[in-house]
This record gives structure tokens, C-alpha cells and sequence, in this order.
């Protein structure tokens, strides 16, 4: 058995370096990567092309990363939750693509499973379609996409093993099981790693394959990104 384990979150992010493009799953602040974005910010590297459904808040997540100007482009969703994001994009400090949230789910498992691009009816005859190819089918037109090409997918998982193979938690499963194998190099932070054999294989929801490393993450916060309330009666 392939042993994917590494030391330490040093080692997992080794080979990262300046301009590179990098994907990071969650969606809001479920099941992002935590203590990988706080190693980068540390790290300072800049000029970071970033792929995520979302930018974060201003103080968690890649707004960390937005903080200290290291994001050059951002790929997303929805950044609806993230002043500093507003500012860096309206200023042009900040190149930003906004992709339907379909397209970018799609985008990122045609990268995993090695289809080059797809049609899609999301986005014609708006500005996402702007550039691209348009093919009609059965009447229909459609707009051609491009797999995601990435450096690193950068991962957080509820469990795993030694083997890469991981166990996702609820919601936390999102954009994280799309974006596993989607980069040249997958890395995975876990709140409980485990040896090779010890998850029941029906259980598991990514094998080993699409895993280069994993380790075990030390603190989650796991914020919740608004907080609603009832008033007590």
C-alpha cells in the first residue's frame, strides 16, 4: 500500500511557489482548508491564481490570503461575504472570473476524470459566454468550457488513512470530492488519519488515487459564516 502520508503541513506544501494556479474546496466556510490557507499566508507567497466557490470572510479563509494582496485572480462563484474582495475587484487590484456555480463544479471534475472541455447552456447570452464557442444542439445553443488546470488542490476532509483515501462530513462534501485529482498535486488536511484499512470501504467517498499527500490538521475553527438567531419568546 502506497503510504501518502506526510510530517508535517511544511512538507505537504512543498514545490508551492509564486504565480501558481491553486484550487481550495469548500463552499462558504464549510470544509475549507484551514490550516493549509493560514501555512500559505505564513509562507507569503503572492501572485496566486485561486479557484474556490467562494473568496471567504475579510478575516478567515482566503480572505486571509486577500489581506495580504497574495491573490492575483480569482476564479469563483459567489463573493458576496468578502468587503477587502469587493474593494481589490472594483479597484482592479484584482482580476476576477466569475463562473456559474454548475460550470465551476463541472469545470473542476471534467479536470479529475481528463475531459479536456464540455458544452453547457449556463451562461449564454450573457457575458460568461463573451470570447467562447457556441455550438447549437438540438436547438439549443451552448456555450464551450474549459477543464480547470492547476498546480494544487488543496483539500480538507473529516477522515482519512494512509492511503489517501478520505471520508467527507456532511455538507463539507461540496467542492472538496470535485477537486480531488483535479491539480497535478492533491493535498489533503484531516481532522482524524488513520493506517491504511481502518475505514470501512463502503464509507469512503474518494479513494487513494486522486491523493498525493495528506497529513492531520492541528486546529479547526470551523466558523460559521452568518450567524441567524430567533429572538427568545
Amino acid at each position: 500500500m502506497i503510504n501518502k502520508r506526510v510530517n508535517s503541513i511544511q512538507e505537504a506544501l512543498e514545490g508551492v511557489q509564486d504565480g501558481m494556479t491553486m484550487m481550495f474546496g469548500g463552499f462558504g466556510l464549510c470544509g475549507i482548508p484551514e490550516n493549509i490557507i493560514k501555512e500559505l499566508v505564513t509562507m507569503g507567497v503572492k501572485d496566486l491564481c485561486c479557484i474556490s466557490n467562494n473568496a471567504g470572510v475579510d478575516d478567515f479563509g482566503l480572505g486571509l490570503l486577500l489581506q495580504k494582496r497574495q491573490i492575483r485572480k480569482m476564479i469563483a462563484s459567489y463573493v458576496g461575504e468578502n468587503a477587502e474582495f469587493e474593494r481589490q475587484m472594483l479597484t482592479g487590484e484584482m482580476e476576477v472570473e466569475l463562473v456559474p456555480q454548475g460550470t465551476l463544479a463541472e469545470r473542476c471534475r471534467s479536470a479529475q476524470v481528463g475531459i479536456p472541455a464540455f458544452f453547457t447552456p449556463a451562461g449564454y447570452g450573457t457575458e460568461v459566454a463573451q470570447g467562447k464557442e457556441i455550438r447549437n444542439f438540438n436547438g439549443k445553443n451552448y456555450v464551450l468550457e474549459e477543464a480547470f488546470k492547476a498546480d494544487f488542490a488543496f483539500i480538507k476532509a473529516w477522515k482519512g488513512d494512509h492511503a489517501g483515501n478520505l471520508v467527507f462530513n456532511g455538507t463539507a462534501r461540496n467542492f472538496n470530492p470535485a477537486m480531488c485529482g483535479a491539480a497535478t498535486i492533491t493535498v489533503v488536511e484531516v481532522e482524524e488519519l488513520v493506517p491504511a484499512g481502518s475505514l470501512d470501504p463502503n464509507q469512503i467517498h474518494i479513494p487513494g488515487i486522486f491523493v498525493q499527500r495528506i497529513f492531520q490538521g492541528e486546529t479547526y475553527e470551523k466558523r460559521i459564516e452568518q450567524r441567524t438567531v430567533r429572538k427568545r419568546q
